[in-house]
């Protein structure tokens, strides 16, 4: 047993096998520890997510280490049948892999049980073991697009694609069956200790039935006051609050707003209830028009805004400031000086159902109300408020395309995947924001890339926010709020928490300059 850390409120057990992993988690479900929000466990690893103040995580270490481990999988779930089309693209490569033929390696894979150990890369995408005796390397070049249903191996895991995905996996066959229904309860199909077995629709003589794909129903009408109508949504509108923490076991990370301190300041300013939903804004672009008198504050990434009355006449107002506005009247957000992401709240609250406990839209998992678009009218929750009172505009400095960028971070849980002279390139070189990030995280470029001195596959393990993961590439990719549950590539180091604020602020075409503030130091508990 080793301990890694990750953050200042996490830290990675790492175990022999997946057998002591489940163990390990399920005596942690059976007795928690005080102070342990979540653990989220993978192939050989266990994410423990703590409350820093009421433990740490030496502390835990020293509980962890003197806990005796089984080699049980854990507590047996349902069983679920899964029928299979085998046909996969790969189906003949992964045989010959397996030194199988094809209709062996069909028998194997359909004659045994399965059971879901983990959850994780995206929701719904269960990690399936069993004593089939596969052991089938990813793919050398990943697919762009993986379609949902697909069934397939890698390493000792089988698994099934719950929506059309990108993915290095080898595919083996298809399902109908839906791994993610958000009309269900709970919404993934398969859950940790499920028992799965998986059915041959050759080999059973019947045909699968496609059951006609269920549109989701449409919102009811709400009966609370009209407030706003958007006109426009620019590059990005979403709902975002604090996130929708602890729903790891459906393999969802927390999303929620990327810079939490403006969603703060924003609800402040019209003295809603802390964590109420507001409007994230991405660039700028956002128009609305007042359909009863409001108030709202503009947070976060400073933008011009503008009033506009329902007669034409126009006036500039300020962020971080309450604005009040008159039926008819419209704000319109230009695009910000500096930052990416700007906060609008409404006094009262927006009337917006929340998904899974949370009204924050996730762009990888596509979970939770949906991006806003021009002719949505927007509804009054009617939250009760406080007072509210007008003081000076709030100093926001946020980054500008060409600023250099520091973020601090803590060296881990795979520094020692890298070559020593890639541990220093990670500090002593810049890293340019590309234009290819957003929430789910920032895609570095940097003139030399980070080299592995550990070149062998890592199992799927847990990943924080502000995860610094080093894919193939060697280019370094930042994960933000939207980010898997879980990740194939040896993360460096993360970024400190109170610098992911501002790691969502950065703007494509800044750079980045990492500080560690720590050096690489395992907590204490490690023992054989």
């Amino acid at each position: 047993m080793r301990f890694l850390p990750v953050n200042s409120n996490s830290f990675l057990v790492e175990l022999a096998s997946l057998e002591q992993t489940l163990a390990l988690h399920a005596a942690l479900e059976a007795a928690p520890l005080s102070g342990v929000e979540e653990t989220i466990p993978a192939a050989r690893t266990l994410l423990i997510r703590f409350t820093p103040g009421e433990t740490t995580a030496s502390a835990l270490a020293q509980i962890i280490g003197r806990l005796s481990l089984n080699s049980s999988r854990g507590p047996q779930g349902p069983e679920v049948i899964i029928p299979v089309r085998y046909r996969g693209e790969d189906l003949p490569e992964a045989a010959e892999l397996l030194g199988l033929s094809v209709q062996q390696l069909i028998a194997r894979h359909s004659d045994h049980e399965w059971q879901v150990a983990f959850t994780g890369f995206a929701p719904g995408f269960a990690y399936m073991v069993s004593d089939a005796g596969f052991n089938v390397p990813r793919r050398t070049t990943p697919r762009t697009r993986i379609p949902a249903g697909s069934v397939a191996l890698a390493g000792e895991f089988s698994g099934i694609y719950p929506q059309a995905s990108p993915g290095g996996w080898q595919l083996i066959g298809d399902t109908p069956l839906s791994m993610w229904d958000l009309g269900r309860e709970p919404p993934a199909l398969l859950t940790p200790g499920a028992r799965v077995r998986f059915v041959d629709e050759s080999r059973q003589g019947a045909t699968i039935t496609v059951a006609a794909e269920i549109a989701p129903p449409e919102p009811e009408a709400s009966s609370a006051p009209q407030a706003l109508e958007i006109l426009a949504s620019g590059l990005q509108a979403l709902y975002q609050d604090e996130g929708r923490a602890g729903q790891a076991r459906l393999g969802i990370s927390p999303s929620g707003a990327l810079d939490r301190g403006a969603l703060r300041r924003a609800n402040r300013l019209v003295g809603n209830p802390w964590g109420s939903a507001v409007i994230e804004i991405t660039q700028g672009g956002l128009r609305a028009r007042a359909l009863s008198p409001q108030v709202v504050a503009v947070t976060g990434a400073p933008c011009p805004v503008e009033i506009r009355s329902a007669d034409g006449q126009r006036f500039q107002a300020a962020v971080e400031q309450p604005l009040a506005l008159e039926v008819g009247e419209e704000i319109r957000l230009g695009a910000p000086a500096s930052g990416v992401r700007s906060y609008l709240a409404l006094r009262g609250g927006f009337a917006v159902a929340p998904v899974l406990h949370s009204c924050a839209f996730d762009t990888l998992a596509q979970v939770g109300p949906p991006p806003l678009k021009p002719g949505d009218r927007l509804h009054h929750a009617g939250l009760p408020c406080q007072a509210v009172e007008q003081t000076e505009t709030a100093s926001v400095t946020l980054p500008i395309k060409g600023d250099v960028v520091t973020l601090d971070f803590i060296p881990g849980p795979r520094s020692d995947w890298f070559t020593a002279r890639s541990q220093a390139r990670l500090t002593d070189q810049l890293w340019q924001v590309t234009d290819q990030s957003n929430r789910i995280g920032l895609r570095l470029a940097g003139a030399q890339p980070l080299e592995r001195s550990i070149t062998q596959e890592l199992p799927s393990e847990g990943v924080c926010s502000g995860a610094i993961q080093i894919p193939a590439s060697g280019q370094p990719v930042l994960f933000l709020n939207d980010r898997p549950l879980t990740g194939g590539y040896p993360v460096i180091g993360a970024v400190a928490d109170y610098h992911l604020d501002l790691a969502g602020q950065i703007p494509p075409g800044a750079t980045i300059r990492f500080r560690a503030i720590a050096p690489f130091q395992e907590p204490e508990g490690n023992h054989d």
